[in-house]
Order: structure tokens, then sequence, then C-alpha cells
């Protein structure tokens, strides 16, 4: 009965243990992940060492294991075997298992091995400085590898640091980036046991590895041994997708360019570990808008991702293309392209540049134009036409006139935008002389024609100019009209006469003059023989005369219908008679009553007349009134004199009457006077203020003399 309760409570526990197990979430990843085992005295070939528990909870499908020491493998069902006899294998050896779906890293630590270094960080393309093993004194800590992106329970243990001396009482205790400083609370040791354990998901982007310090404390708190280095290293998951930064990416290719010409590159980026296949990347074109016309006009290599034409060169005809622009849509897949790997894509956009292989064609061989005498401007447009790239060199037109333009009287030029050329009149054409004018132009492109290509008999074209007549206005000759004249000459003095024909020779039209500017009203001209005549003074010095010229337009007008108006231009130079007396400046003068320097001014002379009317100037005093002579007068050179006095005076106004006579045929001589204060000077401080109240010239003081005498006698 008991052996019948026992059976029924273990079957119904295994059927609770069955369904506990499975409503655990599976975690992906070696079951146990550190092992312990002591140095054999030898490990025997082929013989299992330990067993290994992979499960990535989707399968296992194609799960790789791979050894950090190459004489060691895991067969597929998780045994660890050595590869042949061996005596040594190091402290430590390091088991990554990688599927389709996970991977994860294990750990079996030999106790009592010796220390083999490098081969982790060879076998899994770690860079950096690893610390596989360090010891100090009873302390060893071995790297501990994590996968990145572990889901919970948290936390987990990823490893363990020994304390080979035991020393009772003692304790782990860690520091360092991940543990108290940040990000802080990453990891944390058990302080009995030393193992390390995770607390949450690490990001290998983020941050790669960690370097954390390991010691023994007392149960104090006081260190015992160490500080040792402990290196976390992050192992990367497959969490980024690849990614194209440098976009847009545009690439441009010839027309008619040989299969296999290189158009562009993609690169695409990818932030897992470039050290192993999450950032190995194969580039794939999954779609070519247009397909026209072929749905493969390009490849891209898989590796480089380079773009290249896989067409031949006939496909790539520009013109013949239904669109010059292709756009590809481009993948870019890690995990070297397999399907499990992550995709990322970008648009290349491809532009088949135009090469000038159609030169540009006269829509007719023979274009029309007519302009009228005298007109300039374009008179035609010439069209054409190209097949080539407008916005090139191989559409652009260049058009030059190849005969019938010996006086460069017609121009042509390319309108930018419609590619016309325009030709145009730039010397005014002349019935009279010819009616009619026929000229050859070619155009060609900007740039160059490829070699298998030449310009035909398309390329050039006819002009024919007809020119209408039309009344034309008379001309003056010469014109400008140029004559000397003396000024002063008396009114009614005959200037010139002017002479105007009618261009239009095949027409009998008379002509008749008139005045059209006379700014200082000087001139008439006689409207039937065009005589001008003087009706004023001409004078040289007159503010319409300009550098000796004096400018005046007339007009003759012939009999068409309506008659035409041609403009002649009189330029008179006016010579210089000496009909302006000179003039004194400056007209006022200062001086103090106790001066020392009796030297009063310095007078200059102008004259506006042309030499040899001006200078050299005579200076002279008038006569001075009064029986004493005061004042000199002195020439310092052909245009200024210095006045002086012989002697002090009293505070006052003096008029010095001043003759200045000029060298002209016969000479001018101007009368006038020159006012000088004699102020009172007292440190530095000129007063003039009272010198009108005192005296106004020796002239008054001798006219109050002679009339105090005369009331005196009378």
């Amino acid at each position: 009965m008991a052996l019948r309760t026992c059976l029924t409570l273990s079957m119904y526990l295994s059927v609770l243990l069955l369904a506990f197990a499975e409503d655990l979430e599976c975690i992906p990843g070696f079951q146990q992940k550190v092992f312990h085992i002591e140095q054999p005295s030898e490990f025997t070939e082929d013989q299992p060492i330990l067993n290994l528990v992979f499960d990535d909870c989707e399968g296992n499908d194609k799960v790789n294991f791979e050894v950090s020491n190459p004489d060691f493998k895991v067969e597929p069902n998780g045994s660890l075997v050595a590869l042949k006899n061996m005596t040594d294998a190091g402290r430590a050896l390091f088991i990554h298992a990688r599927s389709t779906q996970a991977e994860d890293m294990a750990e079996v630590l030999i106790v009592g091995g010796k220390d083999k270094h490098g081969s982790l960080k060879e076998l899994f393309k770690i860079e950096g400085n690893l610390g596989i093993l360090r010891q100090k004194r009873a302390i060893v800590a071995t790297a501990i590898l994590i996968p990145e992106n572990q889901r919970p329970p948290f936390p987990r243990v990823v490893g363990r640091v020994i304390n080979s001396d035991g020393t009772e009482g003692s304790k782990f205790r860690l520091s360092g980036k991940g543990v108290d400083q940040e990000p802080k609370g990453a990891f944390k040791i058990n302080e009995n046991s030393g193992e390390v354990l995770v607390t949450r998901s690490l990001d290998r982007e983020a941050i790669p590895t960690y370097q954390l310090q390991v010691e023994i404390t007392d149960v104090s708190g006081k260190s015992i041994e160490g500080p040792v280095l402990l290196d976390i290293i992050v192992i990367d998951q497959n969490d980024n997708r690849p990614i194209f930064r440098e976009g847009p990416y545009v690439g441009h290719v010839m027309e008619g360019s040989p299969t296999g010409s290189t158009v562009m590159r993609m690169m695409a980026f990818d932030a897992d570990d470039p050290g192993t296949d999450n950032a190995l990347l194969r580039y794939n074109i999954l779609k070519q808008t247009p397909d026209k016309p072929s749905p493969n006009m390009f490849f891209i290599d898989p590796e480089k991702g380079d773009i290249v034409t896989v067409v031949s060169p006939a496909l790539l005809d520009r013109e013949t293309m239904e669109n010059p622009k292709y756009e590809l849509i481009i993948e870019a897949k890690d995990m070297a392209g397999l399907d499990v790997g992550l995709t990322g894509t970008a648009t290349a956009t491809i532009v088949i540049d135009d090469k000038n292989d159609h030169p540009p064609e006269f829509t007719k061989k023979e274009f029309q134009a007519t302009v009228k005498e005298g007109v300039t401007g374009v008179i035609v447009n010439l069209t054409v036409e190209d097949q080539d790239d407008p916005a090139t060199g191989a559409w652009r037109a260049v058009y030059t006139i190849i005969n019938g333009n010996p006086g460069q009287s017609f121009e042509i030029h390319t309108n930018p935008k419609t590619n016309e050329g325009m030709l145009s009149v730039v010397k005014p054409l002349d019935y009279e002389i010819s009616a009619f004018h026929t000229l050859l132009i070619k155009v060609e492109n900007e740039d160059p024609l490829v070699p298998d290509i030449a310009y035909g008999p398309s390329s050039t074209a006819t002009v024919q100019i007809t020119v209408v007549d039309v009344n034309e206005g008379p001309v003056f000759h010469p014109d400008p009209m140029t004559v000397t004249k003396q000024e002063n000459i008396p009114i009614g003095s005959v200037v010139l006469t002017v002479n105007a024909t009618d261009p239009d020779t095949l027409q009998h039209q008379t002509i008749r003059y008139s005045l059209y500017k006379d700014p200082a009203g000087w001139l008439e001209i006689n409207p039937t023989n065009g005589t001008i005549i003087t009706t004023a003074i001409l004078d040289r010095e007159s503010p319409y005369v300009h550098n000796n010229v004096y400018t005046a337009l007339f007009l003759a007008i012939d009999s068409g219908n309506p008659p035409a108006t041609g403009t002649g231009t009189l330029q008179m130079t006016l010579e210089d008679v000496n009909d302006n007396a000179p003039a004194i400046y400056p007209m006022l003068a200062k001086v103090c009553d106790d001066a020392k320097d009796l030297r009063v001014v310095v007078l200059g002379a102008s004259d506006k007349d042309l030499h040899p009317n001006t200078d050299p100037f005579r200076f002279e005093l008038s006569k001075q009134s009064g029986p004493d002579k005061v004042w000199k007068i002195t020439k310092i050179n052909n245009t200024h004199a210095q006045v002086s006095l012989l002697q002090n005076l009293k505070k006052a106004n003096y008029n010095i009457p001043i003759l200045v006579t000029d060298s002209g045929k016969p000479p001018l001589t101007n009368n006038t006077e020159l006012k000088v204060q004699v102020c009172s000077c007292k440190k530095s401080k000129m007063d003039c203020s009272a010198a009108d109240a005192l005296h106004s010239s020796m002239n008054l003081i001798l006219l109050f003399s002679l009339f105090s005498l005369f009331c005196k006698f009378s």
C-alpha cells in the first residue's frame, strides 16, 4: 500500500514538474556557462571531457561550435573532446556556439592548468587587451564573455572569480565602470562564492568591453588581495540593420560606354562587430526603373558595391531611351547575404550622359528677311534641330556667317533658351548702295562631335535679305562743322555756310535749314542757303563757352512726305581779345597799430582773358593824399605785389587806391581800393571794433582839416 502511494505521488510530481517546465520561457544559449575540471595527467584523444548543452529555442538549426584552443572540439551532441593526446591545455577553454537564431559563450576553467594566452583573441577577433588570465597572489580572474541583448530573468551568473587561498571570512569586492561607476549596477559579485552576475541586458554598440577590478577583503572590509583586472567582453549579436548614410546616391555614365563600365559605388554601414558576419554585407539590385530597353541594365558587385553596366554600348543610346535616368533600389544584407541577415535599402539614381553624336541641322535650307535701311537689330531667327541633351554643349548651337558679310554689317548670336540663331543688323544698311544681301551661315555645337560623326550639308543655310528704301534725313558735311572766330566781332558777321545733302539720291528733294540749339542766342541761319551770321557780340568768357569752344546745333529738313530731318553740330572756337581788366585780391587787410613788421598784405591779380592779355601785371599806388606818404607797393612776381606801411598808424580804416594793369595790346587798367584796418593788438588778440569810428581814410582827415580852417576864417 505504501509503495503504491509513493508511486502515485511520484507520477503526480513528475506531471507537475513537466507542466512547470513547459510553462518556463526558453532562454537561448548555454544552459550552463561556467565549468570547473581538474587538470588530468593527460587529455586523451576523442575521450569526452564534459557535456555542453546549447539551445537556441528554435530547434538548433545549423549549430556551430568553436573552441579557443584548436586542439579541442565540440561534437554535435555537445561533448567536449581533445583532438590529440596532451598534458597541457592552459587554465581555461572558451567555447563559442552559434546557430541561425542565437549564439552564446561558455567557459571551462581547468584547475591546476598553466597559462595559455592569445587563443581567445585570435579565435573571436576581439581587439584590445582581453586579460584572458590575470593572477595576483590568490585571485584568479579570467575574462568573461557575455552576449548582448540577453533576455530576462536577471540577474544571471556569467562567470566566477576564484580565491585559491580560500582565507576564512574573506569576501570578494567588485568595482569599476558598470559597477560603482556609470553605467552603475550592470554587474555585481557574490561576495562569498565569487560568482559574477549581470543585472540587465548589454549593448555592445554602446560599450563593447568593461574593465572591472576584483579584490579580496577581510571581515572589516579591508583589502587583503588585489585589486586584479577582470575583463568583461560583450559578444555581438546581429541587432543592427545595414544603413546607407551618404545619400543621395547619383551616378553618371556616358551613353555608348562599353560593357562593364563602372558607374558608381554604394557603401552601407552596419553598427555590428565588423569582425563578425553580423557586419559582413552583400549587395543586390532589387528593382530597376524604367525596365527598358533591358530590365537588367546594371549589375552591382555583391561585395564591393560597385555598379557597372552590363548591356552593349548600342543599348546605352540616350536618344532612343524612354528616360535617360534610371533608379535602382539597392539592398544591403548582413550575415554575408544569408536569408537570416538584416537588410537596408537605398535608391541609386543613374543618369545616362549625352555625348555629341548628333550634329545640329537647319530646319530649312533658306531663310528670308526684310529690313528697313538705317535700322539695326534682330531681323530673323534661324531654327535648328539637335537630338542631343539640351542641357549640354552637345546641343547648344554656335552660328557663324561664312560668306556675304564683307562690311561686317551683320552679326549672329545664339538664343540660350531656344537655341535659335538671332541674325542682327549692327551697321545700318543703305538702300541706295545695295537693296539685297545674301548670307551663308553654318551651325556647329559648343562641344566637338564624336570622331565618327561629321557636319553635313544640313548644317549650313542661306539667308536672303531685302533692304526697304526709307526717306532718310539730310546729312551735314562735315559733321561736326568747325570754325574759328575772334570774340567781340561785329553783329551780323558771317560765321560760315553749312552744307547738307540728301542721301536719297533717287528722290529729288529740296533742303531747308533752321536753328535747333543756340544756348547764348548769338546766331541765326539762312533757311535757304545755310549761311550762319552773328546776332549778338561773341564773348569767350561767357558761361556757355567751354574750353574756348561754343557749340550750336542746326537742322536740315528735306521735302519728303513726311519730311526727314538731319542734325549738324557747329563747334566755334573763339579767339581771345583783351576785353577784361585785371582784378586784385584780397580786398581787405588787417594790421596791428604797434606792429613791428610793417608788411600789410600780399596782393594778387587775376584776369579772365588769355595770355598774352593777362600777366605780367603792373601794380601801382594812386596819388596819396596828405603831406606824408605812409604806403608803398613792391612787386613780388608777375602776378603778386607786397603792400607795406612806412610807419605805424593809429587805429582806423584806410582805403588805399591801387592801380593794376595787364599786358594786353592795348593794356587795360583797373583802379580799385584796398581796405586796410589798423587794429589794436593786445595779448595776441586783435581788436578792430572802433576803427570805423576813428578814421575812414586819409582823404577824410584832410577834408575835415580844410573844413575847420574854413569855419575859423569865415
